[in-house]
């Protein structure tokens, strides 16, 4: 899909800035003995080892519990994610790569992808802070100004349309507010990884009920709009296919339309507050190309885990307007270190032209249910061949993507 102008509204100019990325992290980073093997059951979360120098490490995770699985690597106060890997299905592996600054962590599993998780350990890094070093230090510092920029460019467009959505949707105006709801969700779907990291906001502001509900929390957020403005039939269920979509819900009142549009405001202002703070540019330096690159993987697996379900927008079956943005702004965090990776020799060239074409053949098959600019289509119209191949599709692109990390840091 072609980045437009009002997509990415800083877009073009970060293109013009972008340079070729070439090099390899400095040497004492890439030991490759630093490597780990983690068993994801139903009720723990096994790794090889607690202790690690700092630099890159990687994580195997293997999943032999009977449901789809999540792995963390959490900073030290338990909420900020360093390191995640989403959608490991049952008898499944899946990799991960950070790098890991000295300090105490910890590592948890999340069968079910509910929950506080099970399994949940110390882990801790020792050693020398890792800095960006060597040849191509300045390069690969301007590819994460570059994320960085974009970043700030989509949540300061976040925050005026939310404005605009929330003035509609409290002024009872639900023909204005629908039209505005999935392009305003357009921008944080873009960046959703950052918000994620951050603990406690990403479930405030885009948690579905039957999350909130799950993990005890209070409901708010874009889809507590949504239900409001695509109020369901009375005999409708939930998006768990079981509860009903009635239980424990009503209409929001005019009163409580006020309270929930302004937390709303007041919680993307606070993702604005902070991807504008000291401790947004000292995260993104310390995660150097790797978050980068995790950052593309984290935003496909957007896609897998409920996107593709027609899960997310249960209620305004707006899935693909999503689906559109998280592929965007995971082919954006691609495209700053693609060149990187080409510079690794023929295997992370063919890496690079196998992932383009993954992106092309995604892109070419989600614009034939429409744009972010004209609409999209129902996610309810689409019949079991198009949810196939978009499945397909997003697998293929999956695999070599995994991949995008250790290949940029080897």
């Amino acid at each position: 899909m072609t980045l437009t102008a009002r997509t990415l509204g800083a877009a073009a100019a970060l293109a013009a800035a972008a340079i070729a990325l070439t090099g390899c992290v400095a040497k004492a980073t890439a030991d490759p003995a630093a490597s780990f093997t983690v068993k994801s059951t139903a009720d723990a979360c096994t790794v090889s080892a607690d202790t690690a120098k700092s630099g890159t490490l990687t994580f195997d995770i293997s999943n032999s519990g009977d449901q789809v699985t999540e792995f963390y690597l959490l900073a030290s106060d338990g909420l900020r994610i360093v390191g995640e890997v989403e959608n490991i299905a049952p008898s499944a592996s899946r990799t991960m790569t950070v790098v890991a600054q000295p300090g105490d962590y910890f590592t948890v599993c999340k069968p079910g992808m509910v929950g506080d998780g099970v399994g949940k350990s110390a882990f801790t890094v020792s050693g020398d802070k890792v800095a960006i070093d060597g040849p191509d230090a300045e390069q690969k510092q301007k590819a994460v100004d570059l994320y960085a920029a974009f970043v700030k460019d989509q949540v300061g467009q976040l925050v005026p349309a939310v404005q605009e959505l929330v003035n509609a949707y409290q002024a009872g105006d639900d023909a204005k507010a629908r039209e505005l709801f999935p392009s305003t969700r357009a921008y944080y779907e873009r960046i959703e990884p950052v918000a994620e990291a951050l603990g406690d906001l990403d479930p405030r502001i885009d948690f579905r009920e039957v999350d909130a509900v799950a993990d005890g929390l209070d409901w708010t957020g874009f889809h507590r709009l949504e239900k409001d403005l695509w109020q369901p039939a009375q005999d409708a269920l939930n998006s768990d296919g079981e509860t009903s979509a009635w239980k424990d819900w009503a209409p929001s009142t005019p009163e409580q339309r006020g309270e929930f549009g302004d937390l709303l405001i007041a919680d993307v202002q606070e993702l604005y507050d902070y991807v504008h703070s000291k401790d947004f540019t000292t995260a993104l330096n310390d995660q150097g190309i790797a978050g980068i690159s995790n950052g593309a993987v984290a935003l496909l697996d957007e896609v897998a885990t409920g996107k593709i379900s027609g899960e997310e927008d249960w209620w305004s079956h707006t899935d693909l307007y999503d689906f559109a943005a998280n592929v965007e702004g995971s082919k954006m965090a691609f495209s700053l270190v693609s060149d990187l990776v080409a510079s690794k020799g023929a295997d992370g060239k063919a890496l690079v032209e196998e992932i383009s074409t993954g992106y092309a053949d995604l892109e070419k098959a989600l614009a034939a249910q429409g744009s972010l600019d004209a609409g999209f289509v129902p996610f309810t119209q689409l019949n079991d061949a198009d949810k196939r191949e978009l499945i397909d599709l997003i697998n293929a692109l999956a695999e070599p993507l995994s991949k995008l990390t250790s290949t940029a840091l080897a």
